[in-house]
């Protein structure tokens, strides 16, 4: 009988867990299967799936087709889909309640860093006669309006059937394939010219591009951290000042949300063999942290963040243990021992004088005389058992 609790709260776990899967909700409704097959195409599905709390504007078949007409490129298009996904939760009955009747929420394009201004926010009104529009923010229009309720899961998962594609000049601009970017040119940009100067100095830039097919993160220290690190990357070999930029990136595609919900340790492109050249990813809440065995490193900002690369920014360069050695903090020096009290009706001696003019000459040497009295220097003093009184 202890078992069934178990049990039961196990089986509920992983309906939870089963039901977070945008593909496989609108599965269930066909008029959504074009949107459905452009959310996996451009990966955004996995990235809706990892979302604690997200709201998904869907929109029908004959709303993809307006879309498709445009013959946006992939990058583009996954720009345009990103916009309709609300990082915040809305249900059907929250839309009607709206503080002042109208809202702002980010997205997750937004969240890719790639949309400037405030291009990446969705306005949300509460119309009249029991209507909600929504528009693109940069747009300055409600394009669409609320449908219905597809599916929600309160304060995890909503999905919501909105009329039409939100229009959006932004996200609708042509964009580049990752592999087409300028890598240097980017994080110069976002400033980390220093670190990408350091780059093409050294040769390792072509190491990055190379690894770009296959998958790439990239993060550059800011131009303050690595200015001020410069002495200490001077005093490196050739050999050590690679392996310090290869440090900086990752063979492998790891998108903000990956990043805030894997903890742990993470090869680098300096990763070879017995050379660990790895650092751990710690997140707490929105802030991403990475940690070598002599720094830690804070995400600052997102330079791109399109598969099949991403590129951050940090507030530090990242120093690896193979090629820097941890600093001791210096033990404290023990406090000064305190006197020991005199013993309880006891008085303690006054301290030798110091110094050669205080010391006394021979005439002022003490004598004893038949009162126990001893002269001291040009005094006398009563000696009462182990006290001293001084008589001046």
């Amino acid at each position: 009988m202890q078992l069934l609790p178990a049990a039961f709260l196990l089986l509920l776990l992983i309906c939870a867990a089963d039901a977070h899967n945008i593909t496989k909700i609108l599965a269930k409704h066909p008029e959504f299967s074009t949107f459905n097959h452009y959310l996996s195409l451009t990966h955004l599905a996995p990235e809706i799936n990892r979302r604690e709390t997200i709201t998904v504007l869907a929109v029908d078949n004959a709303g993809m087709s307006e879309l498709l007409s445009k013959h946006l490129t992939i990058y583009a298009l996954k720009n345009v889909l990103s916009l309709h996904i609300l990082l915040d939760y809305f249900g059907a009955k929250k839309l009607h309640q709206i503080t002042n009747g109208t809202a702002l929420s980010a997205t997750m394009y937004q969240a890719t860093g790639s949309a400037p201004g405030t291009a990446g926010f969705v306005n949300i009104t509460d119309l009249k006669g029991g209507k909600v529009g929504f528009g693109a923010e940069d747009s300055g229009t409600l394009d669409a309006s609320f449908v219905k309720s597809v599916q929600e899961i309160p304060y995890n998962i909503s999905i919501i059937h909105i009329s039409k594609i939100l229009t959006s000049p932004e996200a609708e601009a042509p964009t580049p394939a990752p592999n087409e970017m300028n890598l240097t040119a980017l994080m110069s940009k976002q400033g980390c010219k220093v670190f990408a100067d350091l780059l093409t100095a050294s040769g390792s830039l072509k190491t990055f591009e190379d690894n770009l097919d296959g998958g790439l993160t990239v993060f550059c220290p800011g131009d303050d951290a690595t200015k001020k690190f410069m002495p200490k990357y001077k005093n490196l070999t050739a050999e050590g000042k690679a392996s310090l930029l290869l440090f900086h990136g990752v063979p492998v595609y790891q998108s903000i949300a990956m990043l805030k919900s894997n903890n742990g340790v993470m090869n680098t492109l300096a990763t070879d063999g017995v050379k660990k050249f790895d650092f751990t990813v710690q997140n707490n809440g929105e802030e991403v942290t990475l940690q070598t065995k002599i720094v830690t490193a804070k995400i600052t900002g997102t330079v791109v963040d399109e598969e099949p690369l991403a590129v951050y920014t940090l507030d530090k360069v990242l120093e690896p243990k193979e090629l820097f050695k941890k600093v001791e903090t210096p033990a404290p020096a023990p406090a000064p021992e305190k006197p020991s009290p005199a013993p309880k009706g006891k008085k303690l001696s006054p301290p030798a004088p110091e110094g050669p003019d205080l010391a006394p000459s021979d005439d002022q040497k003490a004598a004893d005389d038949d009162s126990g009295s001893v002269r001291f220097n040009g005094g006398w003093a009563m000696v009462v058992g182990l006290g001293v009184m001084l008589l001046i």
